[in-house]
């Protein structure tokens, strides 16, 4: 039987709420037609900015959202974004679709969005084509008190006080989209950059370096080496493709095979994690510096028919499972990784939430976002799984991947995967150094491993109660159906 032994007595190390945070690039409809829509809109907006959509973000408790990128942060320049909406430059957006963007949605705009969902900020300033000044000047548009002409520029602009912005990115993919750096060139520019980027009174930066590209151990070493002390956080991509770069498959229609390949690839961020961390613990072994996985998710082709430089694409019960799996993950390595934004937000890639002129509709990805919020913040609960093997085609993983965690009122949350796309699974959880009084749990699956959300049946894959978890003492016995997520509050 699948067994897992939770250490409650054990449980210290806090799980960041940031690990749940979010990406909102200008790429395809994310921002235009995604979250802005303009005051005009006959869509219900508030300045500009979809209430649907607010609402609906609201249910995640996001904890931060980056932006404006991405590659197109580093084409980005920040003061054509401000002012009187009539004066503000026109650009094309040369990396994705070569769409002329009048920038409406700007600065002001963005911390407007933050402020509606109460997140933070988490802004990521151009390197590729702008310069230490331009940043520079960003950090104190948004935080200084001070008179000085970026703070009269803000104030033109219809901004008194000034904002609190802690997370800055000091670049983006700087070894590809970002200027095709070496790491020792980069490790350089990033130090001329976190030396200008100053801390204003009331706002402490967090300063993020552009991290490695999957398993660049290389990068991280030079990175770490030549300017941790300079840095917070150091940042790492991986994207879960289930074919080539060139090919990457259907979101929609695919059968076991591909399932079986999405969901093995997808655990690989575990050896990321755990070989990036051992790098960086060479350099900083009380683990000062956060690893921060900013871009992470399911990149498949685009639907048919759509741009193809939009990255839109549909999102399946197997993209909740790697939801799921990638939370699992992050939770277990809190104490290391400090950060996570999952990529995008709105009607690209792994989206939370897909829009159509005046509808929307929650993805998978959403509900388990949904279903695993309470771990913010909470203590991660140390665990020992021992898991049967899901095996397809000669080769194995496992077929139960979880994590848990305890909040300040003694409220245990399990969360728990079962990837198996056809057999049911029972498993056993013990409690060690705590009591249970009750169990009520929610279960997120559908008949079949394609299943999605569309417009015309938006419920095809949401959460149900679940009473599969039988409490005995104090374990906790769980009948998980195959290919589902399963989050269970233990009282």
């Amino acid at each position: 039987m699948n067994n897992i032994v939770l250490n409650v007595d054990a449980a210290t190390q806090k799980i960041s709420r940031h690990i749940y945070g979010h990406f909102a690039e200008h790429l395809g409809h994310c921002i235009y037609g995604g979250i802005w829509v303009g005051e005009k809109s006959s869509i219900p907006n508030v300045r500009g900015i979809r209430t649907d959509v607010v609402n609906a973000l609201r249910g995640l408790n996001i904890p931060n959202l980056r932006w404006p990128g991405g590659c197109f942060a580093d084409d980005y320049h920040w003061r054509d974004g401000v002012g009187p909406y009539e004066s503000r430059a026109e650009m094309v957006n040369a990396h994705w679709g070569g769409v002329t963007e009048d920038n409406s949605f700007g600065t002001h705009e963005f911390m407007e969005l933050c402020g509606m969902l109460n997140c933070e900020p988490y802004i990521c300033g151009n390197v590729g084509s702008g310069t230490v000044r331009e940043m520079s000047d960003w950090v104190q548009y948004l935080t200084s008190a001070a008179k000085c002409p970026m703070t009269d520029l803000r104030r033109a602009n219809g901004r008194e006080e000034p904002w609190k912005v802690s997370y800055w990115g000091v670049g983006n993919e700087a070894w590809g989209c970002g200027g095709n750096m070496k790491a020792e060139y980069y490790a350089d520019v990033y130090r001329q950059y976190a030396t200008y980027l100053r801390r204003q009174p009331n706002n402490t930066l967090y300063k993020i370096a552009v991290g490695a590209n999957t398993d660049d151990y290389h990068w991280t070493d030079v990175m770490m080496r030549e300017a941790a002390r300079f840095m917070d956080g150091i940042s790492l991509h991986y994207y879960t493709v289930t074919g080539t770069w060139k090919d990457k498959g259907s979101a929609t229609e695919f059968g076991t095979d591909e399932w079986f390949t999405c969901l093995k690839k997808t655990l690989f961020i575990d050896e990321l994690i755990t070989r990036h961390g051992a790098v960086m613990d060479t350099h900083d072994p009380e683990k000062r510096v956060g690893l921060i996985v900013d871009e992470w998710g399911t990149w498949h082709d685009v639907e048919p028919g759509t741009n193809p430089g939009f990255l839109f694409q549909q999102n399946s019960l197997r993209d909740a499972l790697v939801a799921g799996l990638n939370l699992n993950i992050f939770n277990s390595h809190a104490d290391r990784v400090h950060m996570a934004n999952i990529a995008q937000t709105i009607n690209v890639l792994q989206a939370m939430v897909l829009t159509r002129d005046e509808e929307i509709v929650l993805t998978p990805s959403y509900h388990v976002f949904e279903m695993y919020k309470d771990h913010q913040d909470a203590t991660a609960i140390p665990l020992r799984l021992s898991a049967d093997a899901y095996e397809h085609n000669g080769e194995k993983i496992p077929a139960i991947n979880a994590s848990a965690s305890i909040n300040s009122a003694g409220m245990t949350l399990i969360t728990i995967c079962n990837v198996h796309p056809s057999d049911a699974v029972e498993l056993q959880c013990e409690l060690r150094g705590a009591g249970a009084s009750e169990v009520v749990g929610r279960v997120l699956t559908a008949p079949e491993i394609t299943a999605f959300n569309s417009f015309d049946s938006p419920e095809t894959v949401s959460p149900k109660p679940f009473d599969g978890a039988e409490l005995r003492g104090s374990s906790i016995r769980v009948r998980m159906p195959a290919k589902s997520v399963v989050a269970l509050h233990v009282k």
